[in-house]
């Protein structure tokens, strides 16, 4: 019986190969689309699940309360670690102080390369379960060493053994390799780490950090956790949560300093704090991209249902006659399930096709490594039962509804289809269309969202300023020297130097007093320290006072605010005043503001500038040189030229630069990831909905083949025919649009609401969405109906 059902569904296939091709190609689509979500649905939510110990492992974060706004970041002093280890040891199997990550020169011989990677302690390698290639797992206890990745010891010494070869680090230290590890996976937060360091190697090179172990205010640190057998991480968390307020005495009450260890599945997914409170992250996408999958293979099932119940009536004489020689309905059924079990198969191995044409140019839109799962038992035990809710899902609603036909009605010729038959197929289109209009208009908000925020005025200008990472020991000592010979050569206008990247903020300062300080008022200034060229080489604007003044022998204490600096304090004349050091035991000079700098956008372009001071720093703090090109000469002669100057003075350390504009254009990636994705599935979720439209107007436009041979007999255009078949269509069009309107304008405004800075819903974009829907759907509809107006009545008359 089961090679009968088909045989026969292989038969009716072949015999309508237009309708085949409209269900089949229209349910592959959908299915290619749902397979490629699901694959990134599942590579999102496992992030850094390939850690054995990831369900007991954590990071601690920090709560601070300014002026009754919590702030939450990673960063933490240095005392909570020996707190821990000597009030909460009981809690914790490991606990590893970590360095932020960052790139260091590493060199052997005359090969230098540039990577990423942590100071860590000895636990790390342990609670990370870090795979050892060659070497010791314990590779952190002594001074001097280094456990690098796999792709590091090839980039630096090939296919030779590493263990006990000497790199030098940044210029400085020489430290020998006592390890070398799988690269971190892909799906990692531990991706960038190429290599490791001992802890104990950046404290006994740091001042700064040695005169931090007991300063509970220096929150420049990063401590990690694997609570003990027996313990949760959230249990842990709220024993450990007031550790630090305990611990750092009165002086740091005011700021209700607050500990929260996180669990690793929330670093990716659930990172996001809004007031102290975690509210979401990426997982609010996942699960967004994830509803679009559905969707659009919802959309593909519309279609297969509305062509099926279209074409019943062809079907409703082979229906009487198979009921009369003794069909039962559940035979029936069998059938016409069956036949959508086949179209649902073949539709499944043309979606794997598609998949894997497709899956190299996704994975680069996603910026992703997914590959296809052959051997995955499960994907294909869920991909076996996919297909099987498809096809029940598709075929259900036509599978009862044929075998529900009266025999004798239709063997007598007076079956007829009904007032409402057509009601499903109507109701089925408006709830397609209402889905394709709402991923157009939140496609929309999306791409508007992108293009306000990089229209927003950043301050300075990017076109053709660069900088230079300059941390490596080797450049200490050289930076009024370098700004002299880049002058020199003719390819750089102007050159300053800076502790953070004009891009970010790598330090935050408090702790100040000033004349007119409101009590209890609890500042938090973005901090950098920059040489006195360094406004004029970005082109900011000194919009009150003077900038800072190299010829100036007191500019060593003077310092720059921007415009936001003047609103946060609460004055609006800010030359001239004073910032004094808090600690009245050994306080600094104090600072004195000599000039107000318009705001220079340097943070998230989503959020409002942050009060900052630019201090006029010393050559320790040139850690970036910030070069302005000759506008004169093409950007390569410049880099050509400067390279040249580069490499003549530090021949060991590879020239690498990053153009400012690009790096901030980086700060778009992800929501600029987010519009490619979701401009990608709502055309393909039009393209599915315009073939089943195309398929239903082919059929519609057949089934008044005879209707329109009269009205053309009678006189009517093919205008007027054309307006005919299309107002029904373009009616169920308008009708989606009124229901789509609100859902969206409720889902974008949530989406919005995550951004401070933030464009608004115009009525033009919901406006041109219903628009560019009934012209998509004129488009569709007319072809079929153009065509059925010019054909000849004659033919369609003859056998009348």
């Amino acid at each position: 019986m089961l090679k009968n059902y088909i045989k026969i569904a292989w038969r009716n296939l072949i015999k309508h190969p237009s309708y085949s091709f409209i269900n089949i190609f229209g349910l592959a689509l959908g299915m290619a689309v749902a397979i490629l979500i699901g694959l990134w649905v599942h590579g999102e939510l496992n992030f850094n699940s390939n850690f054995k110990n990831a369900d007991r492992i954590g990071q601690f974060w920090q709560h601070q309360t300014f002026n009754g706004q919590v702030s939450t970041g990673t960063a933490i002093p240095r005392p909570l670690e020996f707190e821990l280890r000597n009030n909460y040891n009981d809690y914790f199997k490991h606990l590893a102080m970590s360095s932020w990550t960052n790139s260091r020169y590493l060199r052997v011989g005359e090969k230098t390369i540039k990577a990423t990677g942590n100071y860590m302690q000895p636990a790390a390698t342990e609670m990370l379960d870090v795979s050892i290639i060659e070497g010791q797992q314990d590779g952190l206890q002594e001074l001097k060493s280094i456990m690098i990745s796999k792709s590091t010891s090839e980039a630096l010494f090939g296919n030779e053994n590493a263990i006990g070869k000497i790199v030098n680090v940044n210029g400085f230290t020489d430290v020998a390799v006592t390890a070398v590890y799988e690269d971190f996976p892909f799906n990692s937060s531990f991706l960038e780490t190429k290599f490791i360091i001992p802890w104990d190697q950046f404290v006994a090179e740091r001042e700064w950090v040695q005169n931090s172990i007991d300063s509970w205010g220096n929150n420049s640190f990063q401590l990690f956790g694997q609570v003990a057998k027996g313990q949760t991480v959230l249990s842990v968390s709220e024993k450990i949560a007031k550790a630090k307020y305990d611990a750092a005495g009165e002086n740091f009450h005011e700021y209700n300093p607050t500990l929260q260890l996180l669990p690793m599945k929330d670093w990716y997914l659930r990172n996001l704090f809004e007031n102290g409170v975690q509210a979401g992250g990426r997982i609010e996408l996942v699960w967004l991209f994830g509803v679009i999958g559905a969707f659009v293979l919802f959309l593909a099932c519309i279609n297969f249902m509305n062509l099926s119940t279209a074409r019943s009536e062809n079907r409703a004489k082979e229906v009487g006659i198979r009921k009369s020689i003794g069909s039962f309905r559940s035979q029936l059924i069998n059938q016409f399930l069956s036949e959508s079990v086949l179209v649902v198969f073949l539709s499944f191995i043309i979606a794997i096709l598609l998949v894997l044409l497709f899956l190299p140019g996704f994975n680069n839109l996603a910026d992703k490594q997914i590959v296809f799962p052959w051997f995955n038992l499960t994907f294909w035990a869920i991909s076996f039962g996919f297909i099987l809710f498809t096809a029940l899902l598709s075929g259900s609603y036509p599978a009862l509804y044929l075998s529900s036909f009266s025999p004798v009605k239709v063997l007598k010729g007076t079956f007829k289809s009904g007032r409402f038959s057509a009601l499903p197929r109507k109701v089925l289109v408006v709830m397609q269309f209402t889905v394709s209009i709402a991923l157009i208009i939140g496609t929309s908000v999306v791409l508007k969202q992108i293009n306000f925020t990089k229209d927003r005025p950043v301050g300075y200008a990017t076109e053709g300023l660069i900088q230079i990472s300059a941390m490596s020991n080797e450049f200490t000592g050289k930076a009024d020297f370098m700004r002299t010979q880049f002058l020199k050569s003719g390819a750089v206008e102007e050159m300053a130097t800076s502790s953070s990247p004009s891009t970010d903020i790598y330090s935050n300062r408090s702790g100040y007093r000033w004349d007119g300080k409101e009590e209890g008022f609890q500042e938090d200034f973005a901090w950098t320290a920059i040489s006195p060229e360094y406004m004029n080489t970005l082109g900011a604007k000194i919009i009150a006072g003077r900038d800072l003044n190299r010829e100036m022998s007191s500019d060593s204490n003077s310092v720059l605010v921007n415009k936001t600096f003047l609103s946060y304090i609460g004055k609006t004349d800010v030359v001239g005043m004073q910032l004094r050091d808090d600690d009245d035991e050994d306080p600094s000079p104090p600072l004195t503001i000599v000039g107000v700098v318009d705001d220079i956008l340097v943070q998230s372009p989503y959020e409002p500038v942050k009060q900052a001071i630019y201090v006029c720093g010393s050559d320790d703090d040139a850690s970036f040189y910030n070069l302005r090109l000759n506008p004169d000469k093409s950007a390569s002669d410049n880099l050509a030229t400067i390279e040249g100057v580069f490499k003549k003075h530090f021949p060991n350390i590879p020239f690498e630069y990053q153009f400012v504009d690009e790096e901030y254009g980086k700060k778009f990636a992800i929501e600029e990831r987010i519009g490619s994705l979701a401009t990608v599935f709502t055309v393909l979720a039009i393209l599915i909905s315009c073939l089943g439209l195309f398929g239903l107007a082919s059929y519609v436009a057949e089934q008044r083949t005879k209707e329109i041979g009269v009205r053309k007999v009678l006189g009517a255009s093919v205008s007027n025919l054309w307006a005919m078949l299309s107002k029904d269509f373009v009616l169920l069009v308008f009708i989606s649009i009124l229901i789509a309107a609100p859902l969206a304008w409720f889902g974008m405004d949530t989406f919005l609401a995550r951004y401070t800075y933030r464009t608004n819903m115009a009525w033009w974009l919901f406006i041109g969405a219903g628009l560019g829907a009934v012209l998509i759907t004129l488009f569709t509809v007319s072809f079929q109906a153009i065509k059925a107006a010019l054909k000849n009545p004659v033919q369609s008359l003859r056998s009348e």
